[in-house]
């Protein structure tokens, strides 16, 4: 009789979680695999005010397009509003202030985690201090010498700032990565005759690759949802995806133009999601190992 009822409430338990996961991913994936269905609709059919039911039928892209799936906001995205400059715009962007962090925040964390000076942590608080500031606070302070220098609007200038704004947070996860290795490793090396930056280099980085992954991507990220700063200081012709999808936003007036929204917001959601299923191991372990300190 005890053993019939230890049974049944793993079983209870396990169906309970079950049924409670299938539930979370439904409601969680919903809002995108709708948002994907709709981008090959048009915009009578998805947004419509009449009958919800038309996005799913699409009566009305059948009679505009003569098939039930249009891709004319894809084209209309890419092709007529050029979304492909943004996307790599994106892609300068976001790959250089990913590059720029993790060198800076490497050498820095390495710096302060091997440091036994009594400033380091408040090196690091100030740090936390400049990152927990609002991001147009630091925008704003870099308006006036980006006009004087007449470099404003070009992408240098998202660049600096947005590595401003990423490098506390790169400098703080990239030094609780090292010190979670012993510092026995790397002076080991040195006394086999490594200088201290071939021991970081050849010793130190190869241990904790899940923790630059981790904060590469955490990096990527930032620089690639900006809205505020790419926003700010960036012309039109130099627009990253997440501006470009505003502006999509903004003409709604125009016929079509908001389908290419709905496009370009797919456009832009699939490589993140495709980035983060492809470094998922990575990211666990790296997140694992800087919670824990050797």
């Amino acid at each position: 009789m005890e053993q019939t009822t230890v049974n049944r409430r793993p079983l209870l338990l396990s169906t309970t979680s079950s049924l409670f996961l299938v539930l979370w991913l439904i409601v969680a994936a919903f809002p995108f695999l709708w948002t994907v269905w709709g981008s090959f609709k048009v915009e009578a059919d998805f947004f419509s005010r009449e009958n919800w039911q038309l996005a799913i039928t699409g009566l009305n892209t059948i009679g505009q397009t003569g098939s039930a799936f249009t891709g004319d906001g894809y084209q209309g995205a890419w092709i007529e509003r050029d979304f492909w400059k943004a996307a790599w715009n994106t892609v300068i962007v976001t790959v250089s202030v990913t590059a720029i962090s993790l060198v800076l925040g490497t050498l820095g964390g390495y710096a302060l985690a091997r440091s036994a000076r009594r400033y380091t942590l408040w090196i690091l608080i100030t740090a936390l201090v400049f990152r927990a500031m609002p991001h147009i606070t630091l925008v704003s302070g870099y308006m006036l010498p980006f006009f004087e220098w007449n470099v404003w609007g070009a992408l240098p200038t998202a660049i600096i700032v947005l590595v401003a704004i990423n490098q506390p947070f790169a400098l703080w996860m990239l030094h609780s990565f090292f010190l979670s290795i012993p510092k026995d490793l790397d002076e080991s090396a040195m006394v086999d005759g490594c200088t201290r930056f071939q021991a970081f280099r050849q010793v130190v980085i190869p241990v904790m690759w899940p923790g630059v992954i981790t904060t590469g991507l955490f990096s990527f990220l930032l620089a690639y949802n900006d809205f505020a700063v790419t926003a700010m200081l960036l012309n039109q012709d130099n627009q990253t995806m997440v501006p470009k999808i505003a502006s999509f936003l903004g003409t709604v007036q125009t016929e079509g133009a908001v389908m290419y929204a709905v496009a370009a917001v797919v456009s832009a959601t699939v490589p993140l999601f495709m980035l983060v299923m492809f470094f998922q191991r990575q990211i666990v372990s790296g997140l694992t190992a800087g919670a824990v300190k050797g």
